[in-house]
């Protein structure tokens, strides 16, 4: 009787878990095109207010801090690897959602645009209906006491040794050794997410079990808990930032969506030993689950490329003397040089500037030091 019981409340704590984690990312996928509606109509109607004075920004602003509020709590509900791999994939999914629903191409264009983007949206429902239908089901109250026992379990801090290693070995090549490679940075920030994770879902428990009743505030892993997750979190964002200088946003979050939840589930089964009652067959498929989200992802983010952009300049054609403004595409520079940039506003695509034809040529240095000085006649 006592097993059904925990059973079924095991599985009520998964479903409200679950739940919040899908209701929070609506809410965040919602407000950023909210957000985003309010930065293209003050740049379109070249309003002089900053964003942060408009109602639509703060709807969305407010819209944010729900949704990110109800992942938070969520964490306190269910298991770390369930929750994790839905953060950012509902997201995806929403936004490309109405992206399809907005797009009033013919079929053989939205295909032949979208294709692989709709088909990893089908692919990633499949993947989370696996993973949260097969995931694990067993779900252990945090107080402040089991979490200090998990913390200095031999497996935990095993994990945490070969996690400080591998990251202070990373940062080392990454500072000293310049290996500004994506994996290397992507990595960094994975390692630091996975402590985000296993303290957000510490610090969502003993919050919740505060507002029930039982104080959790007063011991000292709770503080414990929160420096290490503000401080994960910041070098996180500080990592991203420096990513983003170097790599297209797209290919950054999907590969940091996979790393990061793959460390995060690794993270759960070991910290808080989420598969420890489950069998081979429900691990299998929940595994299978996480792969095809991966893979999910990984079309989705594939067709959102960065649109590169281009400063005009002007070349000079050797053969007739006529500078030639370009504002996009390749140059083909045989027979002219580049004589710098120039901003063209006006949308011109390519403007010939008058010349005078009645004005001396243009002569090399080379040519002058083998025929002396010039001296030119003024009109």
């Amino acid at each position: 009787m006592d097993s059904s019981h925990s059973d079924a409340g095991s599985y009520t704590d998964n479903l409200i878990g679950t739940l919040l984690a899908i209701f929070g990312n609506v809410l965040v996928s919602i407000s950023l095109c909210i957000q985003k509606y309010s930065h293209l109509k003050l740049a379109g109607a070249k309003d002089p207010r900053t964003f942060y004075r408009t109602k639509t920004w703060w709807c969305g602003f407010i819209l944010t801090c729900l949704g990110e509020g109800a992942n938070f709590v969520s964490y306190a509900f269910a298991p770390l690897s369930l929750i994790a791999p839905l953060n950012a994939v509902i997201i995806d999914i929403i936004l490309d959602c109405l992206l399809f629903l907005l797009e009033k191409s013919k079929t053989k264009d939205f295909l032949k645009r979208y294709g692989l983007s709709f088909f990893g949206c089908v692919l990633t429902i499949g993947a989370i209906y696996l993973f949260v239908t097969f995931g694990p089901n067993s779900h252990e109250q945090l107080k402040a006491e089991n979490i200090v026992k998990h913390v200095v379990a031999w497996p935990v801090l095993l994990y945490l040794l070969v996690e400080i290693i591998t990251f202070c070995l990373l940062l080392y090549f990454y500072k000293q050794h310049r290996a500004n490679y994506l994996i290397v940075i992507v990595l960094l920030v994975s390692l630091l997410s996975s402590v985000t994770v296993i303290t957000v879902k510490a610090l969502s428990s003993m919050l919740v079990l505060t507002v029930r009743g039982t104080m959790q505030l007063n011991y000292p892993i709770f503080s414990v808990m929160l420096v290490c997750m503000v401080a994960s979190i910041v070098f996180q964002a500080r990592f991203l930032s420096q990513a983003c200088k170097l790599f297209e946003p797209s290919l950054i979050a999907s590969v940091n969506y996979i790393l990061s939840t793959f460390f995060a589930i690794v993270a759960g089964a070991v910290f808080y030993l989420e598969f420890k009652s489950e069998d081979v067959l429900h691990i299998c498929l929940f595994l299978l689950g996480s792969a095809l989200c991966f893979l999910g992802v990984f079309l989705i983010t594939k067709n959102r490329k960065n649109p590169q952009t281009f400063e005009p300049f002007v070349t000079m054609d050797m053969a007739s003397g006529v500078p030639t403004i370009h504002d996009k595409g390749l140059v083909d520079f045989n027979g002219s040089f580049s004589y710098g940039t120039l901003v063209n506003e006006d949308g011109v695509a390519r403007t010939t500037l008058p010349v005078k034809l009645d004005q001396p040529p243009i002569r090399s240095r080379s040519t002058d030091a083998a025929r002396g000085p010039l001296d030119f006649k003024t009109n």
